[in-house]
């Protein structure tokens, strides 16, 4: 990389095809780090003063001293932009915070807290009614995160080639009314979104102990990032989080650290799966709340859905529409067999093991009923018909209820007080106390289900690393191509819709127990409470297509932004197209990428893979992005 310590002007790249580092504003490197380091200086100190005078604005503001609310996020977001910017800038003893050496990582860290600080501002002037409502703390904080702001913007940031001249939009420009759309877009596209090509020091020359020992406190800062942001109770609060996590993990993706614990992970496969266990079951310890062991035992339903949907539309490439009616099987079949009083079989109860067995077998059979005759459709036919299938599932089960048909589901009704489940007679519907922590009802099904998530989780790598899931992802590339190669397309597309179908009849079993019982509402193609088959599939698309923890974090996403921005319920279809296209534009292959899908997005930005399995989460060295 050329030395950077020169003026941030002198180096842009004159090949208008080669990539370029380039800074905004033209100032002197000494200057742009002088100011940028100042910024930090005065965001920090702003978060000990006062914001504004009155405690009516969420998170108490008004106490000098020590940071409160969204001063906290502040101070987090400078710190963090303060630390990896002494790393790009070579600090004896820093320099391994910034491995890559990009600038990069320091703006984007400076823009989210730019973003953080002057939304917190710009609420207290809307909410109190005008800015005679801050304090002196509150202009500081806002001078001090655009100083730093500007500091990164002079410094030498890695830009994309500058486009030809003769690209099809740019000859747009010469409409007058298009040439500010057409340069705001130009200068979009310059942008770099993904920082993977630019090289890392190998961390795994570290001691064995020590690599154990960065994974154990990631894990570990991981959990309680989540649960600091699970305790905000303002969604006003909780906004602010979302802007400095969101910039702190790009900004950390940027500087190459995430592409490091990548490797970390990877070479101590075994050991990091242990430990991510192991965090995610001190989650209902670390928060300790019923309404928060709900929602993360709802994610974990619907993030094995998703994964089972993640073998048909991630590995195989097939469009289903109407995934969630298999999630409906398994529950119902559940709910018929567990001694529900409302249940058509009210003096069965089947043991939990044989309940699951039984929901996951009853979907597999649905999914290779559907599956047979209409497997050798293809695209958009394929598509209309799964959708078909998930509407006629909801209108039979509301059609069977002894008066429009056979009475087996009660109809609109549906399954009622479905039993709590006890396994080796610990009942799931009982407070227990381990220790000094209380668990209760759903914080014991959410452990439920997390064993059940990582059976799940077993079986979808092992599938998709063997035989059969080559088979499906040379399916999804070229099935003509496939099919001349001796794969036979429709006995494999067939395997992988009833295993799909399998694993979310798997997961609906669990789902009957949880809610106590079951009804036709929420199977269907799109609605404002999930889960239906257009939540599925956007979890899927927003977490990264054919990789294992996309699905659950997608879906984690776009349960728990709606449930703490509470003024979203009302846009909720609405907020997921926007997320969908800003993740379509920026970042296509997803949040976690499956390494085959990165290279096909960003071919001009890889380099040399390493060898990996099929079913693996991270993209190989030189290809993470941020």
């Amino acid at each position: 990389m050329t030395d950077l310590s020169t003026n941030a002007a002198a180096m842009t790249v004159t090949d208008p095809g080669a990539r370029r580092t380039e800074s905004y504003i033209p100032l002197p490197f000494a200057a742009a780090r002088l100011l940028t380091l100042l910024g930090v200086v005065a965001s920090i100190a702003s978060t000990f003063m006062s914001w504004t005078y009155t405690t009516d604005f969420p998170g108490d503001l008004t106490v000098s001293g020590y940071p409160g609310g969204l001063q906290i996020m502040t101070l987090i977001g400078a710190i963090l932009t303060g630390v990896i910017a002494l790393g790009a800038f070579k600090v004896k003893g820093l320099a391994w915070l910034n491995p890559s050496r990009s600038y990069n990582s320091v703006l984007l860290l400076a823009l989210g807290t730019l973003g953080t600080t002057w939304y917190t501002v710009i609420d207290i002037a809307a909410k109190l009614g005008g800015l005679a409502n801050l304090d002196p703390g509150a202009f500081v904080a806002a001078v001090g995160s655009l100083a730093l702001f500007i500091g990164t913007l002079a410094l030498p940031i890695d830009r994309h080639p500058r486009e030809e001249e003769d690209a099809e939009y740019i000859e747009l420009g010469s409409l007058g009314t298009l040439r500010p759309a057409v340069a705001g877009y130009r200068w979009l596209r310059e942008l770099r979104f993904n920082h993977g090509d630019i090289k890392v020091s190998d961390p795994r020359r570290l001691n064995i102990w020590l690599q154990r020992l960065v994974i154990v406190v990631v894990f570990a800062a991981g959990l309680k990032i989540l649960t600091f942001g699970l305790a905000t109770d303002y969604s006003d609060i909780f906004l602010g989080y979302l802007i400095v996590v969101s910039f702190g993990f790009w900004g950390l993706g940027a500087a190459g650290l995430l592409q490091q614990f990548q490797q970390l992970t990877r070479e101590n496969r075994v050991f990091s799966s242990s430990v991510g266990i192991l965090a995610a079951i001190a989650y209902p310890f670390a928060q300790n709340n019923e309404h928060w062991a709900n929602l993360g035992v709802s994610i974990l339903i619907v993030g094995t859905v998703a994964l089972g949907l993640n073998i048909v539309v991630g590995l195989t490439g097939l469009l289903d529409l109407g995934y969630v009616a298999f999630l409906g099987v398994g529950a119902y079949t559940a709910a018929l067999v567990s001694g529900s009083q409302y249940s058509i079989w009210s003096g069965v109860q089947f043991p939990f093991w044989a309940a699951a067995l039984t929901g996951a077998a009853a979907a597999l059979v649905f999914g290779v009923l559907i599956g047979a005759p209409t497997l050798r459709l293809r695209g958009d036919y394929l598509a209309i018909v799964t959708l078909g299938f998930g509407e006629i599932f909801r209108i039979v089960v509301n059609n069977l209820d002894g008066v429009s048909g056979p009475k087996i589901t009660n109809g609109p009704d549906g399954i009622a007080q479905i039993p709590d489940l006890s396994i080796f007679g610990y009942n799931l519907g009982v407070t227990h106390a381990v220790g000094s922590f209380t668990l209760g009802r759903f914080a014991n099904y959410y452990l439920l289900m997390l064993v059940i998530t990582v059976i799940v989780v077993v079986v979808f790598t092992r599938a998709a690393d063997s035989r059969i899931g080559r088979s499906w992802i040379a399916i999804r590339e070229d099935e003509t191509a496939a099919t001349a190669m001796g794969i036979n397309g429709f006995r494999v597309k067939l395997t992988a819709f009833a295993l799909g179908a399998c694993l979310a009849g798997l997961a609906g079993t669990v789902s009957a127990h949880v809610t106590n019982s079951v009804v036709p509402n929420p199977y269907v193609f799109s609605g404002s409470v999930p889960p239906n088959s257009a939540f599925l599939l956007a979890a899927v698309v927003l977490g990264g297509m054919g990789t294992v923890s996309g699905p659950i974090l997608g879906a984690a996403l776009l349960y728990l932004i709606p449930e703490k921005l509470d003024f979203l319920a009302r846009y909720e279809l609405f907020a997921f197209g926007i997320a969908l296209v800003l993740i379509m534009r920026l970042r296509p292959e997803g949040i976690i990428a499956n390494r085959r899908r990165q290279l096909e997005f960003h071919e001009d930005e890889s380099t040399t893979p390493d060898k990996r399995t099929l079913g693996d989460d991270t993209v190989p060295v030189g290809t993470a992005g941020a």
